[in-house]
């Protein structure tokens, strides 16, 4: 007997205010701009997605994430010192983020202090250690394109949006 119930992925967009468990606003999404994205493809935080997939269209929630399933704990082993020298090519400023090319991939890190011989660098997410509050409406849900799933993201609200 064939398993006929492989759920099709679908679309689904989302209002969303982000706040911190102090209540201040983080983020939000733009008014009248839902946030779409494509199930199972890590496009937003799983702990959220698995909350999202379970809700229908209209549904509004409040969702609140530890930081753990949410950006990450707060990792001291993220912060490197290094020689101003080795910056000698970019325009360092307090609190700027730099993207280092690491290997493979690229690695936005945030200037932290800066001292006559060395810049720290932060490596964490802007939100990590945070716990998140998310205040969700479910704008739209529906059955992902076939392009949307070769492609691996929603094509704007109904499948439409084109590649420029």
């Amino acid at each position: 007997m064939t398993d006929t119930k492989k759920a099709h992925p679908r679309v689904i967009a989302f209002n969303y205010i982000l706040k911190n468990s102090q209540g201040e606003t983080l983020d939000a999404s733009e008014p009248n701009q839902p946030m779409p994205f494509l199930e199972g493809r890590g496009q937003i935080i799983p702990a959220l997605e698995i909350e999202l997939s379970k809700m229908s269209e209209g549904d509004k929630k409040n969702i609140s994430l530890k930081a753990v399933d949410a950006y990450g704990e707060f990792r001291a082993d993220m912060i490197m010192e290094v020689p101003k020298e080795e910056l000698a090519h970019i325009q360092i400023t307090m609190g700027a983020h730099l993207q280092l090319q690491l290997g493979e991939g690229v690695k936005v890190v945030k200037v932290t202090k800066i001292s006559d011989t060395h810049v720290t660098l932060d490596g964490n997410h802007p939100l990590s250690g945070v716990d998140l509050v998310f205040d969700i409406e479910i704008m739209l849900v529906r059955e992902a394109t076939v392009d949307e799933v070769l492609h691996g993201h929603a094509h704007g609200l109904h499948g439409h949006a084109h590649h420029h």
